[in-house]
């Protein structure tokens, strides 16, 4: 059941507008599949086209976000350098993961290599739940 239909419409001409195969390779980005591998888990990232220094990796407060910053300008000159066609792209793409507070920043290792990031993280031992001595109710 769709709520709003005329919304459905909308978007797809929208979309239509920018139906170009660049605008399209974008929202495929940082499509993550997450592996657990002997004493670690392996978090291994698509991010096709960018370069190593338009990646960084964070860990703060727990959460490990991953960023990745890319722009383009693709100009077409003719013959005489007059521009015929530019266009520019721009944008930033993240993700962010809880990976606990018992993670340290030197226990995670990463590589990027032809497009695929990937990421080492240490597994934890859980913390015990705490034994309550719940009185019962009556």
């Amino acid at each position: 059941m769709k709520l709003l239909p005329g919304l459905t419409t909308f978007n797809n001409l929208f979309d239509d507008m920018f139906d170009d195969s660049f605008f399209r390779s974008y929202n495929s980005y940082m499509k993550t599949d997450i592996k657990e591998v002997d004493n670690q888990y392996v978090l291994d990232i698509e991010m096709p086209g960018f370069n190593k220094k338009d990646i960084s990796v964070e860990l703060n407060d727990g959460y490990l976000t991953i960023s990745g910053n890319k722009s383009t300008n693709n100009d077409e000159k003719d013959t005489k350098g007059n521009i015929i066609r530019q266009e520019r792209y721009s944008g930033s793409y993240s993700r962010s993961f809880y990976v606990g507070d018992s993670i340290k920043k030197e226990d995670i290792k990463a590589n990027y290599d032809n497009g695929e990031l990937k990421i080492y993280l240490p597994k934890t031992t859980t913390k015990e739940v705490e034994n309550h001595n719940y009185i019962p109710i009556e």
